[in-house]
């Protein structure tokens, strides 16, 4: 069992990677983290911090349940 995580792209779409294979993509963040779950459904996903702040970037991960 490996993380999944799901991050934006240039392009503003998501991507959902797992031991560096992408496994699943979105328009939306939510997207990604629903498909990334049909195809592994007990494997954790983290998911990139979307918005930046004045105290700190995307470089914050957070666990969705």
């Amino acid at each position: 069992m490996s993380n999944i995580y799901v991050e934006q792209q240039q392009d503003g779409s998501y991507q959902a990677t797992q031991n560096r294979r992408v496994i699943a993509e979105g328009d939306t963040q939510r997207q990604a983290i629903d498909r990334a779950r049909r195809k592994n459904p007990d494997d954790p996903v983290l998911a990139e911090r979307v918005r930046d702040t004045n105290v700190g970037g995307r470089d914050h991960w957070r666990r969705v349940y």
